[in-house]
């Protein structure tokens, strides 16, 4: 036994040694910097000609923190101690788990951390609540939160189900692929038949298909999904929001980002129930006041800016949407 365990020993450290430092460190190709970011697209218009982007019009003074209206969505939260927001915890530079200090961070957990400071004069006073891509509507149907910031895409047919804040930031899709791929768009035949992953229940998945019918899409629940998908070779690549990808590219030495003009308008807007109006007044509210006074830039300039490039405003808003039943 002992002479079995010696040799089994000598084996190890024969293999042990040959792995310390027999072969050269793998060169990393550097990633191309990132330009100043594109005029945004226009959204599509709704089949009854109106304004996707229309929310509904802030009427009278903000109230001051601790000092909601009687009545209102917003005391209801403020009597519950916290804002429950549904936000991703994989999605990097909007909102992602910090694996050293474990708390979600990112450009669209500034947005939410603006609406609870509002609310309550303390930033902190959320209940985080990770969901995925199809449970976004669902669970502001239910009202199990009180509101979404997930990258979330608005458009007509969302609006029948939830209301929208106005937009807060304007994405557009792109695809992300090997580094050393030569395709040069996601219409390029050199993508035809080849595995290209989209979360799941997303405007991602749809535009996809659309843009070039001879790919193969297949789907995850979550961005990261996604990710695991393109890094085990099973998706040869990543189809979403460029600022999706920008996160992707940015986890992934090996990744690139498309030099193709996005070939979608996203534009983001916190979802909440169509129940509570008041609500999404008042978070347009939040907004105008971020924009102005110039906590939305120093939020984008944070998180989205070093991969995407500088922007010279954020998007204005647009109200005049009726307030229905």
């Amino acid at each position: 036994m002992k002479k079995l365990i010696a040799a089994s020993a000598a084996v190890l450290m024969t293999v042990t040694a040959c792995g310390s430092g027999a072969y050269d460190a793998t060169e990393i190709p550097p990633k191309p910097q990132p330009k100043a970011a594109a005029a945004p697209a226009a959204p599509v218009p709704c089949t009854d000609k109106t304004n996707p982007l229309a929310s509904y019009t802030p009427e009278g003074a903000m109230p001051q923190p601790g000092a909601m209206p009687a009545g209102s969505y917003m005391k209801k939260i403020f009597d519950n101690k916290r804002l429950i927001a549904g936000v991703s915890a994989d999605s990097l530079h909007l909102g992602s788990r910090n694996p050293i200090s474990g708390q979600i961070e990112g450009f669209d957990i500034d947005m939410i951390k603006a609406v609870a400071k509002a609310i309550f004069g303390n930033e902190n006073a959320v209940e985080l609540r990770v969901i995925s891509s199809p449970q976004r509507i669902p669970v502001l149907k239910d009202q199990t939160v009180d509101i979404v910031a997930r990258n979330m895409t608005i458009n007509c047919a969302r609006w029948k189900d939830i209301a929208f804040s106005a937009e807060y930031y304007r994405s557009g899709q792109k695809t992300l692929v090997p580094l050393d791929s030569t395709a040069k768009s996601t219409k390029d035949p050199k993508l035809d038949g080849q595995t290209i992953c989209a979360p799941a229940g997303s405007t991602s998945l749809d535009n996809l298909k659309a843009e070039n019918p001879n790919i193969i899409p297949i789907t995850a629940d979550t961005d990261t999904g996604c990710l695991v998908l393109f890094q085990s070779g099973k998706a040869y690549g990543i189809s979403g929001d460029d600022t999706v990808l920008a996160g992707d590219a940015a986890q992934d030495p090996y990744a690139k980002v498309l030099p193709e003009k996005a070939f979608s308008a996203e534009p983001y807007g916190l979802g909440m129930s169509k129940a509570h109006p008041e609500f999404v007044q008042f978070v347009n509210q939040v907004l105008e006041q971020m924009k102005a006074d110039g906590r939305w830039m120093a939020s984008y300039n944070k998180w989205l800016a070093p991969d995407l490039g500088d922007l010279k405003a954020p998007p204005a808003p647009v109200y005049g949407r009726p307030i229905t039943p």
